[in-house]
């Protein structure tokens, strides 16, 4: 099948996760709905695009290793809206009146932890199942000529070096991810073993992961998950 391989490089990346309260944590890899948003965000398809976001999750197949060893940190954030300065109406980048809610999130002092990955280079290999549109030719060419700046889970994460590293022909995400040279990442640290996570059905690892990053994007709600096998990799330095 033909592969698409990526590399994710940036100061800082965060894959989002299950948030609880005011802690926002990371994935140790790329969430699905992520990648979607990535690719569609190439696209040029925006949040009312959910038919489309949609379809192209659910023929997403992608598998992902760590290339050097990543940081993790945590940014300590809080705002008080009741600030003069905040109160009135805002305005956007485009010129448009953004007038504030109602809500409880609207007022007092609000408090944020969010974690990210600090110095870290991800490779990612996908494909897509099935047939339909977006095909993988639309994905390449967007992915080296995007409608719009890409980021890596949150806008302040942008990426410090090309995304996309070209084509492949392999029996699977895993085997592209396997047969890819590692990213010369020095002065960072390479792991000991490179880790990853790769879809049951391309082989077994050392556990299976249960990942709840899945979107419903028509709802613009993130619920579902699905079953990943998470292990180590023999891959050429």
């Amino acid at each position: 099948m033909d592969v698409l391989l990526l590399r994710l490089d940036a100061p800082l990346m965060s894959f989002g996760a299950v948030v609880v309260d005011q802690n926002n944590p990371t994935w140790p890899f790329p969430a699905k709905s992520m990648l979607t948003g990535l690719l569609g965000n190439a696209l040029g398809w925006d949040h009312r695009d959910t038919e489309r976001l949609q379809g192209l999750q659910d023929r997403l197949r992608f598998a992902a290793r760590w290339d050097a060893e990543p940081v993790p940190i945590q940014d300590y954030q809080t705002v008080d809206l009741g600030q003069d300065f905040l109160v009135d109406t805002g305005w956007t980048t485009r010129g448009k009146r953004e007038d504030r809610g109602r809500g409880e999130a609207t007022r007092e002092t609000h408090i944020r932890y969010r974690d990210y990955w600090a110095n870290g280079v991800v490779t990612v290999a996908l494909t897509l199942d099935g047939e339909g549109s977006p095909n993988l030719d639309d994905l390449e060419t967007a992915l080296r000529l995007p409608a719009r700046p890409l980021f890596l889970g949150r806008k302040s994460c942008v990426p410090s070096a090309l995304i996309l590293i070209g084509r492949r022909q392999a029996a699977g995400v895993k085997a592209a991810l396997t047969a890819e040279p590692l990213a010369e990442v020095a002065p960072r640290r390479r792991p000991a073993r490179i880790q990853a996570i790769w879809p049951r059905d391309e082989g077994t690892g050392a556990q299976t992961v249960q990942r709840y990053d899945l979107r419903d994007w028509p709802n613009n709600i993130h619920r579902g998950s699905e079953a990943l096998e998470e292990g180590f990799l023999e891959v050429s330095p």
